[in-house]
């Protein structure tokens, strides 16, 4: 987990790749080939944060810590898709909402947790 939240943890879901890695790619751009090039690159899926939590509960049982790592969701929930949350994000700042603007699964992973966190 320690690993995990200083490589791929960033504000908005964990990172599919490593910085690290020779093959991340920094930024979702270019045509629909280098864009599903980079999918699983380094992107950012926001779901993941989903298992993420789980783990972190299950190590630290820290529900109110677990909750702030979704407050970036407030401010996103006004852009992009209004009310939703966006299937992927580039992994570097301004951590740009990528991909299509509504994804379910990312909404639900999202929603578990923070309604448990209530």
């Amino acid at each position: 987990l320690d690993a995990v939240s200083a490589t791929l943890l960033t504000p908005y879901g964990l990172r599919t790749l490593s910085p690290k890695d020779e093959r991340y790619q920094p930024a979702y751009r270019g045509d629909q080939r280098a864009r599903d090039a980079a999918y699983h690159q380094g992107l950012v899926w926001p779901w993941l944060l989903g298992p993420y939590l789980d783990a972190h509960l299950r190590i630290h049982g820290d529900r109110a810590a677990a909750g702030r790592v979704l407050e970036p969701f407030t401010a996103h929930l006004a852009e992009a898709g209004l009310g939703t949350i966006s299937e992927i994000f580039e992994p570097e700042e301004p951590f740009r909402p990528v991909g299509c603007i509504a994804q379910a699964w990312s909404v639900a992973e999202i929603l578990r947790h923070a309604l448990a966190a209530k």
